[in-house]
């Protein structure tokens, strides 16, 4: 065997799963329902986020993502660009929004400071259509 193909057999393990995650990206805008979430202790969100088993401030423009996009936690402290009308806000990712567990699968759940850089109307705070992608 070529020294070339040993080295090539040896990076295979690792040059797929790149492969996988790179196509799997979100390169343009992804529809999506915007949910509100409380990341902190006692909030909403239940337990602590899954990426690092922590509990967040509300006031940090964060989310948890449908299992689908959480990509068993490929995403954890990635950014994503959340769109909503003519405004735009990064978020990072610290939690999933488990899709086994009843989430929908076009789920974006935010904290209200996601909800606030939006200036999402007070009215339709709960629940709104919004687009996404990786940062």
């Amino acid at each position: 065997m070529t020294q070339s193909a040993i080295v090539f057999l040896v990076l295979l393990p690792v040059l797929v799963p790149l492969f996988i995650s790179c196509i799997d990206a979100q390169s343009s805008n992804t529809d999506a329902t915007m949910t509100i979430n409380s990341f902190e202790k006692g909030g909403s969100g239940g337990g602590p986020s899954e990426c690092d088993g922590k509990y967040h401030s509300d006031d940090t423009p964060i989310v948890a993502l449908s299992s689908r996009w959480y990509d068993h936690g490929r995403r954890c402290f990635k950014f994503i660009n959340i769109n909503y009308n003519d405004k735009s806000v990064q978020a990072m990712v610290v939690d999933e929004c488990d899709s086994s567990r009843g989430c929908h699968d076009d789920i974006v759940d935010a904290s209200k400071a996601v909800w606030t850089a939006l200036a999402v109307p007070g009215s339709q705070w709960g629940e709104t259509k919004v687009t996404w992608s990786d940062a």
